[in-house]
């Protein structure tokens, strides 16, 4: 049977098309959902459909709106002869690639005929309309609101003040408009401003989680720098809530992006004693990922690094290798890594007797980083005390797990690093394999 091919298109004019049940059921008709459909839908001064739909794109669409081929809201609905509804420009597509059935059902087409679904399209349009305005509405007040708390901000105090601040923290968490007020309205610099030497943390707590929210600029961020301003978000991150200590170890990150700042004045002990206690905490673990990123950004700079190791991090992050997820894993090896680049970190390395055996269980078992990142950190530390070190590495299984390296189809600058630590533990190739049929022997039996 030849293929069916549609010459000439027809198109039946405003015929009512629309699967009632189906509107019904998805609370598109009827309660609210659609409203009164009228003709002045259509007015010449009507709102665009295409840009309501792109700026209500994250909201839940009915079904029935949808275009069975693309899964997008229909502008231009047409339906075929088998009762199913397509966005028009995707069906025609369908039909140019030579296609002569309903891609939903995939019957033979018996009439070539495309109908308007005026029914449909109103309802998509009146839907869209009701959303959209609402929507307006609601971002006018609350953007209306938001400057009234701005104004109010600068004349209030004490507790008027904590709660003023703690409702524009949630509006501005809730609604994107809310954060462009506050930028258009120069609400950074007034919020800023109450950071001082006087603020009490209840203040400061609310301010942070104010700010942590805003995109700030390069200036905003240089008068966040300020040793005064610092201090004292340093100081909340010490004493705050596990949600304001998130906070302010990530309002700390946003200020380190991209600014030239003197790392002694960010970096200082008191900073490093309170992300060690955040990423230690075991009773709230969300705390973790977002301190060891810190962490991590703090000691990409030299000069931290031996204070960090001062304070007794390296025992304390050996600790938590066991209990890490993968991610929250790349990033204290890494922390390790760069940390065993000074003596004082290599010799605490050495010194702290979980280091090698932590170590060494990473290695090929994470991921290929964290195996590059393990090596890096056996190598320092075994070049550091060979004598020493070396034997604990061998005792804790280091020549199976380097054979491993070896034979997988890792980095070749793994393979490399992996052969050059074996000669660094009095081992060669033939040995270690010895090794390791001995220790598999072992483990069988």
């Amino acid at each position: 049977m030849p293929m069916y091919q549609p010459s000439s298109r027809r198109e039946v004019d405003s015929s009512q098309v629309l699967d009632l049940e189906t509107a019904v059921k998805d609370g598109v008709l009827g309660g609210g959902g659609g409203g009164v459909i009228t003709t002045a839908a259509f007015a010449s001064d009507k709102l665009d459909l295409k840009i309501m739909i792109e700026e209500l794109e994250s909201m839940d669409v009915p079904t029935v709106f949808i275009c069975p081929i693309s899964l997008e809201p229909m502008h231009d609905p047409v339906t075929l002869c088998t009762g199913q509804t397509y966005e028009r420009s995707n069906i025609l597509k369908w039909f140019s690639l030579g296609h002569c059935t309903c891609p939903t059902t995939m019957q033979e087409l018996w009439d070539d005929s495309v109908t308007p679904n005026k029914t449909l399209q109103q309802l998509i349009y009146s839907w869209f309309s009701q959303k959209y305005l609402a929507m307006k509405k609601r971002s006018e007040d609350v953007q209306g609101r938001v400057k009234e708390i701005l104004e109010n901000l600068k004349k209030i105090k004490g507790q008027a003040r904590v709660q003023a601040l703690k409702e524009l923290r949630q509006v501005v968490q809730a609604h994107g408009s809310a954060k462009k007020t506050v930028v258009e309205n120069g609400g950074i610099g007034l919020i800023s401003s109450l950071l001082g030497p006087f603020t009490t943390h209840a203040v400061g707590s609310e301010v942070i989680g104010v700010l942590v929210s805003l995109n700030l600029n390069l200036n905003s961020k240089s008068d966040l720098l300020q040793p005064a301003k610092m201090s004292l978000i340093v100081d909340i991150l010490n004493e705050g809530s596990i949600e304001t200590k998130i906070n302010c170890t990530r309002l700390i990150g946003m200020l380190m992006e991209g600014t030239d700042f003197a790392s002694e004045n960010i970096a200082s002990l008191s900073l490093l004693v309170g992300l060690l206690r955040l990423v230690k905490d075991k009773k709230h673990p969300n705390g973790v990922l977002v301190g060891l990123s810190l962490l991590e950004t703090i000691c990409s700079h030299e000069s931290v690094r031996s204070s960090f190791v001062n304070v007794g991090a390296v025992p304390q992050l050996v600790e938590l290798i066991p209990g890490l997820t993968n991610e929250c894993l790349e990033l204290v090896l890494h922390v390790l890594e760069l940390l065993s680049s000074t003596p004082e970190g290599r010799l605490a390395l050495k010194d702290c007797p979980n280091t090698i055996p932590n170590i060494v269980k990473l290695l090929m078992k994470a991921s290929e980083n964290c195996t590059q990142l393990a090596l890096s950190i056996l190598w320092a530390i075994c070049k550091f005390a060979p004598e020493e070190c070396a034997s604990l590495a061998v005792d804790a299984g280091v020549a199976a797990k380097l054979l491993l390296v070896i034979q997988s189809g890792c980095n070749p600058m793994l393979k490399q690093r992996s052969a050059e630590l074996l000669k660094l533990c009095s081992l060669n190739y033939t040995t270690t394999i010895f090794i390791s049929k001995c220790k598999l022997t072992r483990t069988i039996q």
